[in-house]
């Protein structure tokens, strides 16, 4: 399965627009400087996120675009299908029929195609995942990582201080023997 990086782009932008106090619009020009995508393309993408109920787009001066509904009722799948659809990623074409056995009538294929079925299922598995993340899972997720990087930060920064403590101490006591 290869999704298309409309759908990477449309998910950061809608977990950028969740972060923002509630009525606050973001444009598409700066949506797209602020992940430094391609403002044109990533317009034509919040646009079908618009058709697909997931943005609003509000005219104006002060306008843009902000989510149509709470991040929590936002699923990863909704967007997904929103840019890519909402097709199978398979389309079972029945070639068990052809070649040597061709010609043989449907009844003597009484079970679904194997190969048809594990891909059915891989599908739903995949939509179930995606259907089960919401765009408040994805902003708490990013709020986390931050955190997490700001925190190893200011540990780093309290190592090199320490660090820097210690030898400034041991320099001193060589200094006095």
């Amino acid at each position: 399965m290869r999704l298309s990086e409309g759908v990477e782009w449309t998910v950061h932008c809608c977990v950028l627009l969740a972060t923002l106090p509630d009525g606050t619009c973001l444009p598409a020009p700066r949506l797209a400087e602020f992940h430094g995508v391609a403002g044109p393309y990533l317009a034509k993408h919040l646009q079908a996120l618009t058709r697909a109920g997931v943005l609003v787009s509000v005219p104006g001066p002060r306008g843009g675009y902000r989510l149509a509904r709470r991040p929590a009722d936002i699923s990863v799948l909704d967007v997904v299908e929103a840019i890519d659809g909402s097709e199978p990623a398979f389309t079972c074409t029945e070639i068990r029929r052809r070649g040597p056995s061709g010609g043989l009538p449907a009844r003597e294929y009484p079970r679904p195609c194997g190969v048809h079925v594990v891909m059915n299922r891989a599908d739903a598995a995949w939509r179930r995942e995606l259907a089960a993340v919401s765009i408040a899972d994805l902003v708490d997720e990013q709020r986390a990582a931050v955190r997490l990087f700001e925190d190893a930060r200011a540990i780093a920064i309290g190592a090199r201080e320490r660090t820097a403590h210690v030898a400034e101490e041991r320099r001193a006591n060589s200094g006095t023997k």
